[in-house]
């Protein structure tokens, strides 16, 4: 694993460019420093799509793979484990008083729930819902997915735009009881930040064996 000289450019894991991404620093944490040296995108829908989107077009070399990465919140998996995402949805959307299905784009042709199939071998599969709201307490009620983030689906979308796949890696940070301020984010973060690294590790030792879960191609 070669980190990139700064965080415009790809890391090398297995001989292929791979470019993190992540939302805060706060999520990048001293396990995750060793290993690689993501693109720092923000917080919330808009800049995550607007960053990456601008880093890739400015890119000679763009990389094989996209690896969006960080926390998330969930009201039914274990706190502090990481998991990949098998699928995505974007939350916000809502243009059913003009017919169309909640959480579809007006005249795009996706679903309202993205699969995700690239998978990283030995690590749980868990769907995901994207939005620019912190979601808390009741709020998870009415959701289908998992978990629930701010980034995954404007990476995912970003990353479609130029053909590369994604991989989503998402450690749970709250949702077991209902958020009362930044601390109760923040708390798992270190925990969360070596079961990334791990989950990179395991990244790394699939594309060196050419892992067909991957499915990135020659």
């Amino acid at each position: 694993m070669t980190r990139a000289p700064d965080p415009t450019a790809p890391d090398m894991i297995a001989g292929l460019p791979v470019l993190f991404v992540m939302a805060a620093e706060a999520e990048y944490g001293p396990t995750l420093r060793a290993r690689i040296r993501p693109l720092m995108t923000g917080v919330g829908p808009v800049e995550a799509a607007v960053e990456l989107t601008a880093a890739l077009a400015a890119m000679t070399v763009r990389p094989r793979l996209v690896v969006s990465l960080g926390s998330a919140g969930s009201a039914r998996l274990a706190q502090g484990q990481v998991y990949q995402v098998g699928a995505v949805a974007w939350r916000d959307m809502d243009a059913s008083a003009l017919g169309f299905p909640r959480g579809c784009t007006p005249f795009l042709d996706l679903p309202r729930v993205i699969d995700i199939p690239h998978r990283i071998p030995g690590l749980p599969v868990a769907s995901l819902s994207t939005g620019a709201d912190i979601v808390s307490g009741p709020a998870y009620a009415p959701l289908a997915e998992d978990m629930v983030d701010m980034e995954t689906f404007a990476h995912l979308r970003a990353a479609q735009r130029f053909g590369i796949p994604l991989i989503g890696l998402r450690g749970i940070s709250d949702g077991a009881e209902a958020l009362e301020g930044l601390a109760d984010w923040t708390r798992h973060l270190q925990l969360i930040d070596g079961r990334l690294a791990a989950a990179i590790d395991l990244l790394e030792a699939a594309l060196a064996r050419r892992d067909p879960a991957l499915a990135l191609g020659a």
